[in-house]
């Protein structure tokens, strides 16, 4: 707690003579890298190497989405398909709680991959037609049975309800 109170005061000194230190502090520490800023498309040969040297990627590597307003820029269009999930849990990784190594280039949709989301990485066990037909296969049983067995209710047999001595009065609330 000490050395905390001790921080506290260390900066509360350094801001008082130069406020300019906390803003600055502040702007250093942003999400993004503004390295990856994805640049303007590239129109020469040499704009595409040096966009693909920026993004860490071999030249033949390097393909940057379509020039269509979108504002990708120059940014590499990559695969997508797989999420981080598929990737091997054991390997170590620079960053392992993102599964990901110094200078790998993120996906322009990178939120769709993350290991908080739903992705495929492997091909479905059956065919589509498959889980329809076992559907509709299920559906059908039952509306079969329905009607099949639609005269033969089950429910709880009442019958009437049974007084000793009908006509009787067994109870009275007069007072005598």
């Amino acid at each position: 707690m000490a050395s905390l109170m001790n921080t506290f005061k260390f900066v509360q000194k350094l801001t008082a003579n130069n406020p300019a230190v906390l803003r600055q502090a502040a702007r250093s520490m942003a999400g993004w890298n503004k390295d990856y800023k994805a640049g303007k498309f590239p129109q020469s040969d040499a704009e595409r190497e040096a966009a693909a040297k920026k993004y860490f990627l071999l030249p033949e590597e390097y393909k940057p989405y379509a020039d269509n307003g979108l504002g990708y820029g120059d940014y590499p269009e990559l695969k997508g398909g797989l999420g981080i999930e598929a990737r091997d849990p054991f390997y170590p990784y620079d960053f392992p709680e993102l599964k990901r190594n110094l200078h790998e280039t993120f996906h322009a949709e990178s939120d769709l991959y993350s290991e908080d989301r739903w992705s495929q990485p492997a091909p479905p066990r059956y065919a589509n037609s498959t889980y329809w037909l076992g559907f509709l296969g299920c559906m059908a049983g039952c509306l079969v049975l329905y009607y099949w067995l639609e005269n033969y209710r089950m429910y709880r047999p009442v019958a009437v309800k049974q007084y000793p001595g009908d006509g009787r009065k067994h109870y009275t609330f007069e007072t005598d």
